[in-house]
């Protein structure tokens, strides 16, 4: 099973890789990016600014995520560790960087692209790690290759990863979450145009959500009062009637309760690619969830739909795989 830490990295489903030549900048881009929804960095040991990049976020912004990556041997761990690094990625699996931060209770992502780089993690005890260089190994069909044999391993691909394939990677199911650089370009940083990197990785947030409206639910005093209604709409637009036991669905997009329901008026459904990383996303805007309402498919292991607390305009409002 995964850690909290590694839950909340899934949940977020996107990991910035950050390099950073000018430790002058690190604080600015650490604010780009959670205004751009995305409270996690990883920061690449590629520069000499890292660890005092690392120490000054972790300072700043306890809140965030912050992790070490490009780490290569048990100095720079400690290095990172010291500056307030919560978890470690490695490129490669090595042996003594893993064995250090297991026996040490640290967070380690190591990077494996072949089966005995896997059945190595999985020796170790890990059931997360890198997937590296993700696109030049092959990518989403070695993914899905690899997924028989081992079933229970989750994986971060990183390397190829852009706002065009994002999806394509998050919707496998042994995918924990994906890294990428695209939003946190490293010119972009360099010259400190830090409005672009927090608009790219909004739009990184929104892509990997795809929101959209599901259905409107309509609250009916009695099954005839929705049959009237729900055979109005398929009247006027042609949609199809179709019954069910307690609501009447008007084509995909008009749901008419057969009594009254959730919201003063009725409720609004939002689809989402994944309604575990919205429920991270709208968490951290202060929306909050009515636990009670929240359904699961036990089998897939993920939440297929819940409410939110509070209504928007005299409706509540769901999310829905």
């Amino acid at each position: 099973m995964m850690n909290d830490l590694l839950k909340k990295i899934s949940a977020y489903g996107i990991v910035p890789v950050i390099k950073i030549n000018d430790v002058k900048k690190a604080i600015p881009l650490a604010k780009a990016l959670k205004e751009g929804g995305l409270p996690i960095a990883e920061v690449t040991f590629r520069t000499e600014q890292a660890e005092e990049a690392i120490k000054l976020i972790s300072k700043e912004f306890p809140e965030m995520l912050v992790g070490a990556g490009t780490v290569l041997n048990i100095e720079q761990v400690q290095k990172a560790v010291n500056a307030g690094a919560m978890f470690i990625v490695s490129p490669g699996f090595n042996h003594n960087v893993v064995s250090y931060c297991i026996k040490n209770n640290i967070a380690i992502i190591p990077g494996t692209s072949t089966p005995s780089d896997m059945e190595a993690a999985m020796e170790a005890g890990l059931n997360v790690v890198k997937f590296f260089p993700a696109e030049q190994s092959g990518g989403v069909s070695y993914l899905k290759a690899v997924s028989g044999p081992y079933t229970n391993l989750k994986f971060i691909p990183t390397g190829g990863i852009n706002i065009k394939n994002l999806n394509l990677y998050l919707s496998q199911k042994n995918v924990a979450a994906c890294g990428g650089s695209w939003m946190v370009n490293s010119d972009l940083i360099d010259v400190g145009d830090f409005e672009t990197i927090t608009s790219l990785t909004k739009d990184a947030v929104k892509t990997m959500l795809g929101f959209e409206i599901g259905h409107v639910g309509i609250n009916s005093e009695n099954e005839e009062e929705a049959k009237k209604t729900a055979q109005t709409f398929s009247s006027i637009f042609g949609f199809t009637y179709r019954p069910g036991n307690s609501s009447i669905f008007s084509g995909d997009a008009v749901e008419v309760m057969k009594r009254p329901f959730l919201g003063k008026y009725g409720h609004i459904a939002i689809k989402t690619n994944s309604v575990e990383r919205a429920i991270a996303y709208l968490s951290a805007s202060d929306i909050e969830f009515d636990e009670s309402t929240k359904s699961t498919d036990d089998e897939l292991g993920i939440i297929k739909a819940i409410y939110f607390k509070d209504q928007i305009g005299g409706f509540a409002v769901h999310l829905k795989k």
